[in-house]
């Protein structure tokens, strides 16, 4: 079962569907879509950027377009795809916006649980969504858009009661977001916190404050974010550890060699024969 609402006009494209909407992934590949995998009363095995990844039952997995994804195997799951056209061109408030902390918060993989109360507040969403793709009128692009919006309300409502957020104030919160989205879209050029310090218009003493809660720093947020990106390279790319550095922006292979040895243990090309061992 899937179902797909396009609008011509603007490329906007929804799709929801069950698994037979992930077999597209039965081979690793960029997911290209922001992506909510809902697991209803089974487990899922997924691989994510790399990481064998357990779903268990009443569970919704986060994935942001530039992952790469793997479907190994899940039954009576609910999937929710679209693009930046259908939501992201919206001016959402920022906490829920493409560019809020469910997709930019502090962790590669954001889960997040579901108790009874919110699986039923979902269940009903999720049958409104249907009936609304049988709707075709000149306002169902913005029914939908709306029952988007409330579905990344509510997950993200429940993301910060269940992360380290809920220790944060909302300042801090709205902080360490703009960092993570300023890290995303400027760590191959950009390695140091005063840079990002800068941009935000406080001190790096200010930043590592906002962060110590989370039990780590704005600079390891950007190493992690760096070492994430030589994996996908490593992983999925024939490039050589060279031509990673230099993309990731090392003028030497060295320096990303040590960095991702310190965050791994192996070396770039000792990870990827690792990597490569273990699927053979």
């Amino acid at each position: 079962m899937i179902r797909e609402f396009k609008e011509f006009s603007t490329d906007a494209l929804l799709t929801i569907g069950n698994e037979e909407l992930l077999n597209t992934y039965r081979l690793p590949k960029n997911i290209e879509m922001f992506t909510f995998i809902w697991t209803k009363t089974n487990i899922a095995a997924v691989e994510i950027d790399g990481i064998l990844t357990t779903l268990k039952p009443n569970t919704i997995t986060v994935l942001t377009p530039n992952q790469f994804f793997t479907f190994i195997e899940g039954q009576d799951l609910i999937v929710y795809q679209f693009n930046r056209e259908f939501y992201c061109i919206k001016d959402h408030d920022k906490e829920v916006s493409c560019t809020g902390i469910l997709f930019y918060g502090n962790k590669s993989i954001t889960i997040v649980e579901l108790d009874t109360g919110n699986q039923q507040k979902l269940n009903a969403l999720h049958q409104t969504f249907l009936d609304e793709l049988e709707t075709i009128d000149t306002i169902q692009a913005e029914m939908l858009r709306m029952l988007m919006a409330r579905f990344i309300i509510t997950t993200t409502r429940l993301i910060k009661q269940q992360s380290d957020f809920k220790d944060v104030y909302k300042d801090q919160v709205a902080l360490i977001r703009e960092f993570n989205l300023l890290v995303e879209f400027n760590f191959r050029k950009e390695h140091s916190v005063a840079f990002y310090a800068e941009r935000l218009f406080k001190s790096p003493k200010t930043l590592s404050n906002s962060f110590s809660k989370l039990k780590r720093s704005p600079l390891q947020v950007i190493h992690n974010r760096i070492v994430l990106e030589a994996k996908r390279l490593l992983l999925y790319t024939d490039k050589s550890a060279k031509e990673i550095a230099y993309e990731i922006g090392f003028d030497d292979a060295s320096h990303l060699s040590r960095m991702f040895k310190k965050h791994t243990t192996f070396s770039p090309s000792d990870f990827r024969k690792q990597q490569a061992s273990i699927k053979s």
